[in-house]
Order: C-alpha cells, then structure tokens, then sequence
C-alpha cells in the first residue's frame, strides 16, 4: 500500500512540476516583445501589386500581409528617389531634416552641369552618409533587448556607415551601391555578400539569410529587416517567369502602344512588361519563404510585419518598368505615383484584418510605431518628424498635421526640382524652376490632373508658407541658377525625347513582347538601358 501511495505521490509531484514548467514557458511567450519583420522593397509602385489592383502582376504572399493587417491608402515614402527614404525609415526624420535629400551618388552643383546636364537650376549638396549622431531604429530597439539583422540594399552610406555601424547586429549584402552590381543572379559583386550557386536568384538568397537569422534567434526579441534590391533595375527574370507574363500580356490584349510623353520624358502607360512582372513575381515568391518559416516555427502569432516601398515604380527613366496609374508619375516624380506606396501594418490578433484607413502617413511614422508596438518608450528627440501610428491602428485618430517632402534635384525619370507640402485633403506644389506653386485636392482629383491654385490663391499661400517656415527651420538647402545653360539645346534634347526615344521604347517593349526575345547570354534578363 505504501508503495503505492509513494508512486502516486510521485506522479502528483511530477505533473505538478511540468504544470509549473508549460505555465512559465506560456507566461514566456505571453511577456515576451514581439518579433518585427520589416519588409522594404525598391522601386516598387502603389499599384504593382494584385491587392492594389493591378491585373497583371501577381503577389499572393504580400497580399497576404494587407489582408491580414492594417493597409494605409495614404501611405507615403518620404522622398521620390531611394536614399532619403531609407535614412527617414532609419530616423523618423524628413529628409529636409536629416540632409540626405538626393539618392547618394548624384552629382551637384557645377559638377552636375560638367556632366553633360543641361537644366536651369544647378542641385544643392546634400549629406551622404546617415549621421552616427543619430539614434537610428536598430539602435534603439536594441537599448530594449532586440537583436536586429539586415539584409539587401542600405545605400545611406559608404563603408564606415554600413548598417553595423548603425545599429544591426548582422549584415548580409548591404553596402553603398543602390543597385544589385552585377545582377540578381550569382555570382554577385558585393563585399558584405558571398556568392552562392552559379544561378542562384538574390531575392531568394537575401530571403533565406533572413530565415536563417529567425531560426537562430526564435528564441529572442528581433528586428529583421528584409531590404529587397528588387524590383530595381536591372530587370531580370527566369526564362520561366518571363514566359509566363509574355503570355499572359497577349491573352489581356496588347495595347497598341505602351507610353505617353510627360513633361520631360517618356512615360509608361501599361502595365505589361513580361521581365518586370517576373522580377516582381520572384520578390513575392521570397516574401512568401519568409512568412512560411515564421509560421512553421510558431512565430507568426508573435511577430509584427510591415511592408512598404522606398518610391514608387520606375514608369519613366532608368528601365521604363512600370506604370502607377491612375496616379501620375513615377519614381523622381513630384506627383503621386512618385511617393504614394504600399503600406502595411500587421499585428497579430490585433486591430482587425484588411482593414483600411485614409489617414495620410509616411516612413517616417515607421520608428515610433514600431517602439511602441514593442512597449518601449518613444523618442521624440530623434524622430523628429514621425508619429506612432498605434493609436491609428487602434481605429482612433491623430492630430492633424503638415507631411513635407523636399527635393531639390533633378531626378533622372524627369521630375521637378520641388517642395511638397500635404495637409488634409489638399497637396500643394513649389517649382524651384518658375518659382511658382500648384495645389491638388487629392480627395477629389487623385491623378492631379486640375491645378486649382488660381481658384483658390489664399489656400496655396497659407500651405506654401507653412511649408517654407518648416523648410527654413531645419537649414534646407535650395538650387540655384545654371548660368550655362542653353535653351536652344533644351528644345532639342525635349525634340528627341519625344520622338526617337520614345519611338526606342516603343521597339524595347514589343522585343520582350515578342515569342523571339532574347537576353543577353550571361543571364537571363535585360540589360538595356536607354538614357
């Protein structure tokens, strides 16, 4: 009997002491910050998705994450070219405030006129490397017990201002270039990546460093951070995939031409560029890898996901990619399709699914919400510019306030020198080149084809004061006069931009159009470029 009774007694004792083990383990994974996977992709437009409505691309996996988060309609990047984005996301600064105003490698001043430019204003200098003064993200995440990992593209700075000198724990191929050197398939030219496979696909590769990270480190607090290369030129694809959107371009019915002029460059007006739609298919297919190792490890009920664009889509200039319409414009564009972006929030078992939500918000917002989503404190102090998006989350409000945007430059799609300022409804335009302004009520005019200024010149005042106050108060540095140059020249060069090269790409896209297209034999893409 006692025999018995002792065994029962140590079988008691041993449920008792599993029980206490399952509870603390549980309350582990109850107290335990959330895991963020912060998904940036490159060039990527408002409407190159299939949830945004596109017909064309497909991109079930980062559909997913809109249809299981929050979607921000008015969701913008900071700036319409890549590096000052990337330093507001890293800051929660405007890019007028942190300095890095143009993508960094672009050439300024009498050195932009040198190079062949001929443009009525010369560009102003800007930073070109993230100040280490500043309290980035990472680094702040990590005073809260973070690990953080990046992978892709950095380019806000040269070595000595690489992402571990920012706050990431680990590194996989992010360094000064803004474009993949060498292409997206191995081997690669990229110091702070080691080739793979001959073949192997970047997207892919920058997808697996990232799972291997989470994998490592499931049992901590981490910021992932995926920086896509893709979709930036150049576009390429598998022979696959190229098939397949060829094919389907035709069943859709191909239009009979494919761009516009806008008011300096060509433009792209469909969306039907087979190479693209595959670069963008294999973006999506890595996107997918990522999500599928959080679900497999038990992760994704604890880990918040974020999903946005450095600008928008590439519809005019380098490789004529895309188009964003309805939105006007494109990447280096001072119109919407220039800035306007995906922009996805997913907390899980929070805030709803699919819901969406017309306040205006930007990049910049991305620092703050993402610590206080994490329960650290804010820091006012560094993000100067950007506001917790919780509260919005939550389905209350934020105060009503002033987005301003501040570009200086030329971009080479064929963009305006300007300043841009967004209050409610209304967006208003300052041109660097005529020193005159345009206003947009979004609400109702979302391709900003009405300029109501004229009809409403005290509004346009009222917005153009509040933007240079704001501009005036960080030291924004503004263009000056090219005193060399040539207007007779202006008219030729705006002569064959919209003749023979517009006549070029016209040819270009009825080649990967055509049943015969081929590559350029080391790789299966395109290599074109057409200045």
């Amino acid at each position: 009997m006692k025999l018995i009774e002792m065994n029962a007694l140590k079988a008691i004792y041993a449920v008792f002491i599993i029980s206490l083990l399952l509870a603390s383990c549980s309350e582990d994974q109850d107290t335990r910050k959330p895991n963020i996977l912060f998904i940036v992709a490159d060039d990527f437009g408002y409407h190159d998705l299939s949830y945004m409505g596109s017909e064309f691309y497909e991109t079930p996996n980062i559909d997913k994450i809109a249809e299981e988060g929050v979607v921000f309609t008015y969701g913008y990047a900071t700036c319409q070219v890549c590096s000052p984005s990337r330093a507001s996301l890293m800051t929660g600064m405007f890019p007028a405030r942190h300095g890095i105003t143009d993508w960094i490698g672009a050439k300024t001043g009498q050195e932009w006129s040198d190079s062949g430019r001929n443009t009525k204003l010369l560009p102003p200098d800007y930073e070109h490397v993230l100040n280490k003064d500043y309290t980035t993200l990472p680094e702040a995440l990590k005073e809260g017990g973070y690990r953080t990992f990046f992978a892709g593209k950095w380019h806000i700075g040269k070595e000595g201002s690489w992402p571990e000198d920012h706050g990431f724990d680990i590194n996989k191929g992010g360094w000064d270039s803004g474009s993949p050197i060498g292409g997206y398939y191995s081997p690669y030219t990229n110091p702070n990546l080691t080739s793979g496979p001959a073949g192997e696909n970047l997207s892919i590769r920058l997808a697996n460093e990232t799972i291997d990270f989470i994998k490592s480190h499931k049992d901590t607090s981490f910021l992932a951070y995926l920086s896509f290369y893709a979709v930036h030129g150049p576009i390429q694809t598998s022979e696959e995939k190229w098939s397949k959107y060829r094919d389907k371009a035709e069943s859709q019915g191909l239009a009979n031409s494919g761009f516009e002029m806008e008011s300096r460059l060509p433009i792209r007006n469909v969306q039907d560029n087979p190479v693209y739609a595959g670069l963008v298919e294999t973006m999506d297919d890595a996107v997918g890898m990522v999500l599928e190792a959080l679900s497999e490890l038990g992760l994704d009920e604890n880990t918040i996901v974020i999903f946005t664009s450095d600008n928008g889509g590439v519809a005019s200039g380098d490789n004529y990619s895309t188009t964003n319409l309805p939105l006007r414009g494109g990447k280096g564009y001072q119109y919407e399709g220039g800035i306007r972006e995906p922009f996805f929030i997913k907390v899980p078992g929070k805030f709803g699914q699919g819901k969406t939500n017309p306040t205006p918000v930007t990049g910049a917002d991305v620092y703050p919400t993402i610590l206080e989503l994490a329960g650290l404190d804010l820091k006012p102090q560094d993000h100067a510019d950007g506001v917790s998006l919780v509260p919005v989350l939550e389905g209350k409000s934020i105060e009503d306030r002033a987005l301003i945007w501040h570009y200086p430059h030329y971009g080479n799609q064929g963009g305006d020198p300007s300043s841009i300022i967004r209050k409610g409804d209304w967006k208003y335009i300052y041109y660097y080149e005529t020193e005159l302004g345009s206003l947009y009520n979004l609400a109702k005019d979302k391709s900003e084809e009405r300029d109501v200024a004229a009809a409403n010149p005290e509004l346009a005042e009222e917005l153009k004061d509040s933007l240079f106050a704001y501009l005036e108060s960080v030291n924004a540095k503004f263009p000056m006069e090219d005193p060399t140059y040539d207007l007779k020249k202006a008219k030729e060069q705006k002569l064959f931009r919209s003749t023979e090269l517009l006549n070029r790409l016209e040819t270009q896209r009825k080649n990967y159009l055509s049943k015969n297209w081929q590559p350029d034999s080391t790789w299966y893409g395109s290599k074109v470029t057409i200045d």
